[in-house]
This record gives structure tokens, C-alpha cells and sequence, in this order.
């Protein structure tokens, strides 16, 4: 019911003057607007506040819709002919006719990979396949090494540099010659003799994309999963090209093969004929040059070494005095070194060692400065530094000979 004028609280007495009642009035009403004001702000702030609950109840029924529906199943594209697609359906291998809109025939080819329901009917087309594992070998970044931190290698790092890089910056000169570039290089050598380095450098220098791997990521407990992700590997490097792949530690899965019935031995070898048939098959591999990298050459299996898969075999030896200088100088040229520092000395003294052990070396010498709270690295500390290493590849070596 309405409140009629006799029943409005006036805030002013009957007595009250004219301008008094005025004043009281404009009073009141400025109290009134400004409730009013409030209210509108707070219904706003409801009104934001309900939006919110109704998209956070449409997301939920919208989700609990999804959960209610029947799940798709993966298949493949067999044929497309006027009737529809024979599609596969993967795990089961059963094959089925079934019709196609004409909107998804436009999309689809054989081969392709789609979604069907619960009656086979093809629901939407999926990407490719490819194992996000592939995926994650492929460098974004650079490495820091560079040609420069690489000493005593020139005529193997020339080679390599001709196989990888060559082709990929000056193709024209093979076609002027008539010959195809030589795919891939191998990298064989003692341990720590800088054959990872070349492949960082290598990585460093070009522009084409890097994918790099270790054999025992190809490894697997499964059948047919270490196939598979070459095959991911491989099919990653061409949607890239030009691409080089680096493959370290090759002989964990292209090893001799042997009359072994074991289903590990047995996975591995499958691997290897995958790899076998990706670096020299039927398909064209593309503009994909291969790097790879062992330390057991005498392991590797005859057929990966012939020439079409690898095409540069490059011992990586031991450095000589030349190159164990240059080593020594590399890995000592952001220290703060003594005059006294003959590096010629230190070369001619290190024989036996490899780069790897030379850099140890340089490292620790720099520790044994900062132990006795000084800036410079002395001859004394890269004495003692590298009969330090010396020690432990001894002290190694009589274990694995007690072993």
C-alpha cells in the first residue's frame, strides 16, 4: 500500500518556518540520493556477481554435458570412394564403411587420422601423430659453444663442417658437380675427446633446426615404442628443414646384432631397423643430415656403417702436444694466470690426456687458487691439478681391472 502525504515523516516541526522547512527538506533529499546512489552501486555489484555465477553454471553444465557424452575412438582413413571412408579403428584393427558430410570429405585423405563415436561415424579429423617426445629433442637455443672453444681438431672439425654445414649453405656447388652431399657423419673416438663439442658447435654455428638425442631415450619396455619414436624423430626434422640430427651414444641401439631370443634384445634390434630404414629407405629423408657419436666404433653393427647412412666415418682421437696446448689455452683464456705459466710445459707434460680431462684440470687449478685466497692460477696449481686427474684415471682404471 502506499503512503499517502499525511503519512510522510516530515523532518520538520507544523512550527517550523517556511525556510526552515525548506532547508530540512533539501536535507532529507540529499540523504535520499545518496542512499539511492548506494543501492544502485550495490546492485551493480550484485548484478556482476550473479553474471558470474550464471558463466560459472553454464561452464558446469556445459562440462557435465561432455562427461555425459560417449567417447571417441581414434582411427585412421583407409579409402574414401563415393559410398564414404573405410576407416581402421586403432587397438581393434576393425575396418568399417562409413559416411562422411560432405564438409569433412573436403579435409579428409588417406591415411589421415580422425575421431569416430560409439557407431563409427567420423566426428572431426585429428593432427598428425607425433610423439611429444620427439618433439622435446628439438634445441630452441643455441648451445655456447662455438668452432673457437675446440682445440686440436681442425681436420676432423673441416670434415664435419663439409657434411653438415656445406650442404645446407652452399647446395649449388654439389648440383654444379653432379654429386649428392653426403648425408650423415659418424663420430668415434675415446672418451672426452670433443666429439659432443663438435656437435654443439655445429648446432651453434647454422641456422638449420637441431635435434638432438641420446640412443638410450630410443630404449623402451614396450614393443614397437622405440620404432615409433624414431619414426616421431624423423618425421619432426622434416616438417623442420633443413634440420641436423645428433645421435649420441649410437651403440646403445645400433649394436651387433647377435642370435639373442630375449624380447629386450630382441626390441632394440627393431629400433635399429627403423633407424636403418629412416637413414636409407624408401622414403627420401629429405634435407636432414645426421650427426652421430659412440665411444664403442667396434660394437656398431656393419649395416649402419655403410656408406648412404654414413657416409664420413671421423676418428676423434686423443690430442697431441699441438692440440693439448691449444686445449690448455682455451680453457685457461678467462682466468687470471701467472706469467710463469708455460703452457708448451704443461702439454708436453699432460700426454694421455683428453680434452675432457684437460678442462677438469684447468677447473680445478682455479679451485686450488681460490682455497688459498689468491687471483692469479700459478704453474704450480696446474701442475697439481693435473696430477690430480692423472691419480683418479689410474685409480679408475685399477677398479676396472679388479671389476
Amino acid at each position: 500500500m502506499t503512503d499517502t502525504v499525511d503519512d510522510v515523516d516530515f523532518p520538520y516541526s507544523e512550527d517550523a518556518s517556511q525556510q526552515d522547512k525548506i532547508e530540512a527538506l533539501e536535507e532529507r533529499l540529499e540523504v535520499l540520493e545518496r542512499q539511492n546512489e548506494e543501492m544502485r552501486d550495490e546492485l551493480l555489484d550484485a548484478n556482476a556477481e550473479n553474471n558470474k555465477y550464471q558463466q560459472k553454471l553454464e561452464r558446469l553444465t556445459h562440462e557435465n554435458k561432455k562427461l555425459k557424452q560417449s567417447p571417441l575412438f581414434v582411427a585412421t582413413v583407409q579409402e574414401l570412394n563415393e559410398e564414404g571412408a573405410i576407416i581402421k579403428q586403432h587397438g581393434n584393427n576393425q575396418e568399417a564403411l562409413t559416411e562422411v558430410t560432405d564438409e569433412l570429405r573436403a579435409d579428409l585423405e588417406p591415411g589421415a587420422r580422425v575421431a569416430v563415436n560409439n557407431s563409427l561415424s567420423v566426428v572431426d579429423r585429428l593432427g598428425d601423430e607425433t610423439d611429444v617426445r620427439a618433439r622435446v629433442m628439438q634445441v630452441e637455443e643455441s648451445p655456447s659453444v662455438t668452432y673457437q672453444d675446440i682445440g686440436g681438431l681442425e681436420e676432423q672439425l673441416n670434415e664435419v663442417r663439409e657434411t653438415v654445414e656445406m650442404p645446407l649453405e652452399s647446395p649449388e656447388l654439389f648440383d654444379t658437380v653432379g654429386i649428392k652431399p653426403p648425408s650423415g657423419v659418424l663420430l668415434h673416438g675415446p672418451p672426452g675427446t670433443g666429439k659432443t663439442m663438435m656437435a654443439k658447435a655445429v648446432a651453434n654455428e647454422t641456422d638449420a633446426t637441431f635435434i638432438k638425442m641420446a640412443g638410450s631415450e630410443l630404449v623402451h619396455k614396450f614393443i614397437g615404442e622405440g620404432a615409433k619414436l624414431v619414426r616421431d624423430l624423423f618425421e619432426v626434422a622434416r616438417e623442420h628443414e633443413p634440420a641436423v640430427v645428433f645421435i649420441d651414444e649410437i651403440d646403445a641401439i645400433a649394436a651387433k646384432r647377435t642370435d639373442s631370443k630375449t624380447s629386450g634384445d630382441a626390441e632394440v634390434q627393431r629400433t635399429m631397423m627403423q633407424l636403418l630404414s629412416e637413414m636409407d629407405g624408401f622414403e627420401e629423408r629429405g634435407d636432414v643430415r645426421i650427426i652421430a657419436a659412440t665411444n664403442r666404433f667396434d660394437m656398431l653393427d656393419r649395416a649402419i656403417l655403410r656408406p648412404g647412412r654414413f657416409d664420413r666415418l671421423i676418428e676423434v682421437p686423443e690430442p697431441d702436444q699441438e692440440g693439448r696446448e691449444k686445449i690448455f689455452r682455451i680453457h685457461t683464456r678467462d682466468m687470471n694466470v701467472a706469467d710463469d705459466v708455460d703452457f708448451a710445459a704443461l702439454a708436453s707434460e699432460a700426454e694421455g690426456l683428453s680434452g675432457a680431462e684437460i678442462q677438469a684440470a684447468c677447473t680445478e687449478a682455479g679451485m686450488l687458487a681460490i682455497r688459498d685466497d689468491r687471483t692469479e692460477v700459478t704453474m704450480a696449481d696446474l701442475r697439481t691439478s693435473r696430477r690430480k686427474i692423472e691419480s683418479e684415471d689410474e685409480t679408475e682404471g685399477d677398479v676396472q681391472t679388479f671389476a
